[in-house]
């Protein structure tokens, strides 16, 4: 099975949190965009997203086309707070940094090492597994 982006669990229950690890697969965008629809229509209140980024190596091509990932990427533009991004490539924290001044989204960028600071900010910690 995929996992280029897994799903993290955390202490919030309005708070979606995901790694993504490698290169995206346009299988794993999908589940994402599905996952956040599903949020979006859950919640009659906006939400947050955290996105922390391993090891990226881009996204399939295509994988952004979906009609699935598009509609999500839309939506969130009213249904998201606050939208942190932890690792990104430097192209990427500079594209969100960017848009963050055009967006209705509060947009926060960290580096890998700042990854606490990102949790902070959001006033959640990720939920660990029972081994």
């Amino acid at each position: 099975m995929d996992s280029s982006v897994t799903r993290i669990d955390t202490t919030r229950d309005d708070l979606y949190a995901f790694e993504i690890t490698g290169q995206v697969t346009d299988a794993a965008m999908e589940r994402m965009a599905k996952t956040m629809n599903e949020a979006f229509d859950r919640h009659q209140e906006k939400v947050d997203m955290l996105l922390i980024f391993r090891a990226f190596e881009g996204s399939e091509p295509g994988a952004t086309f979906d009609i699935d990932v598009i509609a999500s990427r839309l939506r969130s533009l009213t249904n998201v707070a606050r939208y942190c991004v932890v690792g990104a490539p430097d192209s990427a924290n500079t594209m969100i940094e960017t848009m963050a001044k055009l967006m209705p989204v509060e947009a926060h960028t960290f580096a890998l090492h700042e990854l606490d600071a990102a949790w902070t900010l959001l006033g959640a910690q990720p939920v660990q597994s029972p081994a």
